[in-house]
């Protein structure tokens, strides 16, 4: 099983780097804040990605707790960004262009990621690894997120609300901040990380 969990762990990493890089890239070109939000967010989940496999890879409940705590504080670096970066997008008006290309990145991304929950969720269960549940979480934000970022980006193209998009990238503080607390709350449980 954790030659499973590393297998799923590593082609996690692998398709956050690929939406990162591409949704970073086509969200400056449109002045999309959900989609610039959307590809930080795989930047942060690439990140947590790293720790949870670094974690299965090295073993042990230190290990664990620390990538538990990592995964936790990512999610709430997650939803500063967004809320900063909405903020921004409907206070100062920016008005994003409609784009195909991410589009395109955010129905491949619900299809990819929601294959990628599914399985790493059932093995966090196989294994007992609070961790990778944790990131598994960062994986169903990720889809929530894609979910949320094709309606911005579909309002977008087809009426010109150019406010959906950053509003797209808020819907989802909610979700964040409570999966954030839940994994915060797992690593703080453990003796060693209760001061932190």
């Amino acid at each position: 099983m954790i030659g499973q969990a590393r297998l799923a762990q590593a082609l996690t990493v692998a398709w956050m780097l690929i939406e990162g890089v591409a949704a970073v890239g086509v969200g400056l070109a449109a002045r999309s804040v959900a989609l610039s939000a959307f590809g930080l967010d795989s930047g942060i989940e690439l990140f947590t990605s790293l720790v949870v496999l670094r974690s299965l890879v090295v073993g042990g409940e230190a290990a664990e707790r620390r990538a538990s705590l990592l995964v936790g504080w990512g999610l709430r670096a997650v939803i500063a960004y967004v809320v900063l970066a909405a903020a921004a997008g409907l206070l100062l008006g920016i008005h994003a262009e409609p784009s195909g290309p991410g589009i395109v990145l955010t129905l491949a991304s619900l299809a990819i990621m929601a294959g990628l929950w599914r399985w790493r969720l059932r093995l966090a269960d196989r294994i007992g690894s609070a961790a990778l549940r944790g990131d598994a979480a960062c994986s169903l934000a990720c889809l929530y997120m894609a979910a949320a970022t094709l309606a911005g980006l579909a309002l977008n193209r087809l009426f010109g609300w150019w406010w959906a998009d950053p509003v797209a990238g808020l819907a989802l503080i909610w979700w964040l901040r409570g999966e954030a607390a839940e994994a915060l709350e797992a690593a703080r449980a453990q003796p060693e990380l209760s001061t932190l």
